[in-house]
C-alpha cells in the first residue's frame, strides 16, 4: 500500500525513480531492471544532471525508501534468480503520458526550460508544440499537492525554468547566460545530439548486461 506520508524524495531516490520510469518507456524489453542495470541507468553520463556515482548500497537504500512510499520496489511476479525492480508511479498518481515524460526528465535533469523539456522528452513522449509542454506542466502544478513549480526568471534568461517538487521546495539556481541566443541554441542542439548518441551506447551496454544475466540464469 502506498504511504500516507507526504512524498519527499532524497536525491538518490529521485534518480532511481526517474531511471526506472525512463527505462520502462525507452527499453521495455529489458524492464523491470536488475540491480546492476539500475545502477548503470542511474550513473549514466548522458541525459543526467548532475552525473552521479551511486553504489549498490546507495541504490538499495533508495529502493527501500521508494518501496515505503509505494513508488517502487521488487517487480511483482518476476521469475528467475536475479531480482528485478520496477516503479509504481501509476499506482500513486493517475498521470497522463505527457505528465510522466515531463516528471521523468525533471527528476533526471533538474530544472529546465519548456524548450529543453520538449527536446529531452522526445524519446518518452512527443510534444508537437511548446504549448503542449506548458499544458503538461500546468497539470503537474495544479495537482494537490503541487508536483512542479515555475522558478523565477534568471537575469539575462529568455525562458523561465520548471522544477519538480517531489524532493521538496526548490531554490532558484543560476542559469547559463543566453546573451548570444543563436550560438547557444546551436551549441545546445549539438550537445543534445551527442547526449542522444551517448544514451544509445549506454543502453546497448545495459542490454548486453541484461542478456548476459539471462544467459547466466539459464546455464549458470
Amino acid at each position: 500500500m502506498p504511504s500516507t506520508e507526504p512524498i519527499l524524495l532524497t536525491v538518490a531516490e529521485a534518480r532511481v525513480l526517474g531511471a526506472l520510469v525512463e527505462k520502462e518507456i525507452t527499453t521495455p524489453e529489458y524492464y523491470p531492471l536488475s540491480l546492476n542495470a539500475l545502477i548503470n541507468a542511474c550513473n549514466q553520463r548522458s541525459n543526467r544532471e548532475p552525473v552521479m556515482n551511486l553504489g549498490e548500497d546507495d541504490v538499495r537504500q533508495a529502493l527501500n525508501g521508494l518501496e515505503e512510499m509505494g513508488l517502487g520496489g521488487p517487480a511483482r511476479g518476476s521469475e528467475g534468480r536475479v531480482t528485478k525492480y520496477e516503479h509504481r508511479l501509476g499506482e500513486v498518481f493517475n498521470f497522463s503520458r505527457a505528465e510522466v515524460a515531463l516528471l521523468c526528465v525533471l527528476l533526471l535533469r533538474g530544472p529546465q526550460t519548456p524548450g529543453e523539456l520538449r527536446s529531452r522528452t522526445e524519446r518518452l513522449h512527443r510534444f508537437d508544440e511548446i504549448s503542449e509542454v506548458l499544458a503538461g506542466l500546468q497539470k503537474l502544478m495544479e495537482r494537490e499537492p503541487s508536483l512542479a513549480v515555475v522558478l523565477p526568471r534568471q537575469p539575462g534568461a529568455k525562458e523561465v525554468r520548471y522544477a519538480h517538487l517531489l524532493s521538496g521546495a526548490v531554490e532558484a539556481l543560476p542559469a547559463a547566460s543566453v546573451s548570444d541566443a543563436p550560438a547557444e541554441t546551436g551549441r545546445a542542439a549539438h550537445e543534445e545530439r551527442i547526449a542522444q548518441l551517448e544514451t544509445t551506447v549506454a543502453e546497448l551496454r545495459q542490454e548486453f548486461a541484461a542478456l548476459r544475466e539471462k544467459i547466466d540464469s539459464l546455464f549458470g
